[in-house]
């Protein structure tokens, strides 16, 4: 979490106007208490965790301030940073105290004296030692290069050079034929269906959860929305109740899986394991084991339509990754979404509501799944209990591949979107080129690993380089 985020985060929702956040205001707001308590380095987008403690401490003491609190008690302030820290530090509250009617408990009790007070307009009356510090923000120097940090670019450029080295291959073992335009189209449309389900996903793994059931929800919608239309669409209602039919499935799954998760304490990987077996159980029921054909003209006619020669379900899954970043880039709902993935109980005493959140977090999952039914079935035409398939897998390996951390925090829609397509590209030329598709599972884990390793190999060398 960048240190401007850390200062915001219980007071983000200020810097937002219908829910988008105007990071630029934002950053102003930081920046200004990052430049008041000199924070070392004065960088707003440093990574919290690689500060110093006394570093932190400060960044933890703007969060507040920047809220704007009428009374600030500091517990232990000093704890666990060195002599130099606990001085600038001591010298911040004594300077507070004399600014306006804050309060705060004393950091250095004495013996008699169990708490101390900053009385408003007044020094501490004990236990903070005297200082002469000049508090004025320290001068800027002269002829000094800034920095520039890939980031998030780096992992997703990364992944362009590699979709670029498959497209290469492709090329080369198939000839004209990998990059013809009915090809390309072939993949575009197996990436889709996944690439919705990937979007979903890398919400619940951003917000340090897990979802396994969403290629068995999926199903379970097919089946529902396929037996509305076999049994029902005799009469007069409209093929659009198919479709609602299938996202209310989609998210009433994932609403119940947020629920557990969220207020049943259930950990995540349990609670969507069992949904998956319960969610495959139920449309077996439902179809009855068998393959229910929609011969609905309208919905067939929609979902397999071309716009401008690329057909809808690539352009809906082109609308589903917009909306996705937005969401999580330029929205409070995105933010605590990756607040409760990098630390629930921070997020938690920032006054977010945690449990709330997450379990509208894998609603979101299954809306997305029961959008990827639609898609399949709109492909298909056939609705049956084997829909969605190990779906759940492909999408966790590309949210993994793209860049999302496993343990929450952190998460990329980009990166997702890349992740998704250089499987497809990588399925693709195993068809192409007649190879195993146990050869394609082998592929794909390697792949899985060595993201999983550069991520890590990351991460270790952004802390030894602070």
């Amino acid at each position: 979490e960048p240190v401007f985020r850390n200062i915001t985060l219980s007071t983000f929702g200020r810097f937002a106007r219908g829910g988008f956040l105007d990071e630029r205001a934002e950053r102003a707001a930081a920046e200004q208490q990052i430049t008041a308590l000199q924070l070392a380095p004065a960088d707003p987008r440093r990574t919290t965790r690689t500060l110093s403690g006394g570093n932190q401490q400060k960044a933890m003491l703007a969060r507040w301030l920047v809220h704007g609190c009428n009374v600030l008690l500091l517990d232990e302030p000093t704890r666990g940073v060195d002599v130099g820290a606990r001085a600038e530090i001591y010298t911040l509250v004594r300077r507070l105290a004399a600014e306006g009617p804050r309060h705060g408990r004393n950091p250095r009790m004495t013996e008699n004296q169990s708490a101390g007070t900053v009385p408003a307009g007044g020094a501490p009356e004990t236990g903070l030692p005297p200082s002469n510090r000049d508090l004025s923000p320290p001068p800027q120097r002269s002829g000094r290069l800034p920095t520039f940090r890939l980031g998030g670019l780096g992992h997703s450029l990364g992944l362009i050079i590699a979709l670029a080295a498959l497209l290469l291959i492709g090329v080369l073992t198939s000839g004209e034929r990998f990059v013809s335009i009915d090809n390309v189209m072939v993949i575009l449309r197996e990436a889709a269906v996944i690439g919705v389900i990937s979007i979903g996903v890398t919400f619940v793994i951003t917000a340090g959860g897990i979802d396994l059931s969403v290629g068995s929800v999926m199903g379970l919608a097919t089946v529902w929305a396929s037996t509305l239309a076999t049994q029902t669409m005799a009469t007069d209602t409209h093929w659009v109740v198919m479709v609602f039919t299938a996202l209310a499935v989609g998210t009433a799954a994932g609403l119940v899986n947020g629920v557990i998760v969220a207020y049943g304490r259930v950990v995540s990987f349990i609670a969507t394991l069992a949904m998956l077996v319960a969610a495959r159980g139920l449309a077996e029921i439902i179809s009855n084991r068998r393959s229910q054909i929609v011969t609905v003209e309208g919905f067939l006619d929609f979902f397999r339509a071309d716009v401008i020669g690329v057909p809808v379900i690539v352009w809906i899954f082109f609308l589903v990754a917009v909306g996705g970043w937005v969401l999580l880039a330029r929205t409070t709902f995105g933010r605590r979404t990756i607040a409760v993935g990098g630390n629930p109980e921070a997020a938690r005493l920032a006054g977010i509501k945690v449990q709330r959140h997450t379990m509208w977090v894998f609603a979101l999952s299954g809306l997305t799944a029961g959008i990827a039914a639609l898609m399949m079935l709109g492909r298909t035409t056939a609705g049956t209990s084997t829909n969605g398939l190990l779906y759940e897998l492909d999408a966790i390996a590309a949210v993994v591949v793209g860049g999302t951390l496993l343990i929450g925090g952190r998460g990329t829609i980009v990166g997702t979107v890349l992740g998704v397509l250089v499987f497809a590209v990588l399925t693709n030329i195993f068809i192409q080129n007649n190879l195993s598709p146990s050869a394609q599972q082998l592929a794909k884990g390697a792949i899985i690993v060595i993201a999983v390793l550069l991520q890590q190999r990351f991460a270790s060398r952004a802390r030894s380089s602070t």
